[in-house]
């Protein structure tokens, strides 16, 4: 009797959690949980010397009509935020990733949540080849919405670090 009851609290208990949410784009992209959304938001600018990124996997991460942008430094020492569509981005973009091969990595993340919002704070190093030189680091700043199946990108944008702008220590863990 103890055999059957242990069997089937042990039935129930699997029947009853909490899968884990697995939400495929047509590209294989998991955007069902935050781990994989974080993935395919990386994976996506990822590319070999003489590839292209790809818009069309790149726009079913994100809300249509989203916004995304970078913070650039003038000649004149003082920022500048050029934001602008996501399609206007792969326009600017693109050909000079294809050119030399990008591969961008999280390297630390902090998450803020407040119910189906989330807001990423995404540290980043990048480098032209897999395992070759860091050729930059900067933070990405990420605005996220769970419609309760899956994540969207809703808008983001970056900063690099520099010598006048280095990346704080509680950003690097």
């Amino acid at each position: 009797m103890k055999k059957i009851f242990f069997l089937l609290l042990f039935i129930t208990a699997a029947l009853t959690r909490p899968l884990s949410a697995q939400v495929l784009t047509k590209y294989g992209d998991n955007v069902g949980t935050l781990d994989g959304m974080m993935k395919a938001y990386y994976d996506v600018v990822t590319v070999k010397k003489g590839e292209m990124p790809s818009y069309q996997r790149d726009s079913c991460l994100h809300i249509p009509d989203p916004r995304v942008g970078y913070v650039m430094q003038k000649k004149d020492g003082t920022k500048a935020l050029h934001y602008m569509t996501l399609m206007e981005y792969h326009q600017l973009s693109d050909a000079s990733l294809a050119k030399e091969g990008f591969v961008e990595a999280e390297i630390s993340r902090k998450v803020e949540k407040f119910g189906s919002i989330y807001h990423i704070w995404s540290t980043y190093e990048s480098r032209t080849v897999a395992g070759g030189p860091v050729t930059a680091r900067g933070i990405n700043s990420i605005e996220l919405y769970n419609d309760g199946k899956r994540f969207w990108l809703i808008a983001w944008y970056y900063d690099g670090e520099s010598k006048t702008n280095p990346i704080p220590k509680e950003y690097l863990k």
